[in-house]
């Protein structure tokens, strides 16, 4: 039979942990340009390690709310688009609110989880767990 301190030891080694820093959680301004009929977001790898999240989250995302096609090509997204950057940045912040920024606390550490087929944000900061309106 294991002992009290070994099984909270075992119990801390499972759970996530959390950054202590208070610093202001600032998401990086896009950086691209207008080819052609295209607009390409050179920082998109960059935003997404920002906010911890994966990269095709992010394309659907702006997919659906851009309405156009996009695609991953050698590390940039490629919107099927011509647009400025204050709207791509616009929907990206839209994005750090529904499926980043926790609900209760405001902090950037939470995760996804799907429980019972509904899609959590559950922040490891807090402990808050809210459901996630928007799909993706």
């Amino acid at each position: 039979m294991e002992s009290y301190e070994q099984v909270l030891k075992e119990a801390y080694g499972k759970i996530k942990r959390v950054s202590g820093g208070s610093e202001r959680f600032e998401i990086p301004n896009v950086e691209g340009q207008v080819s052609g009929k295209n607009t390409i977001i050179v920082n998109i790898m960059a935003i997404a390690s920002y906010m911890r999240r994966p990269v095709d989250q992010i394309l659907r995302f702006l997919q659906k709310e851009l309405a156009t096609a996009a695609k991953i090509d050698n590390g940039r997204l490629v919107l099927g688009t011509r647009l400025n950057s204050a709207k791509v940045n616009e929907k990206i912040r839209i994005f750090a609110k529904h499926f980043v920024i926790c609900n209760e606390c405001g902090k950037p550490d939470t995760e996804l989880i799907v429980d019972k087929g509904i899609k959590f944000k559950h922040c490891l900061a807090c402990g808050a767990k809210s459901p996630i309106k928007y799909a993706l």
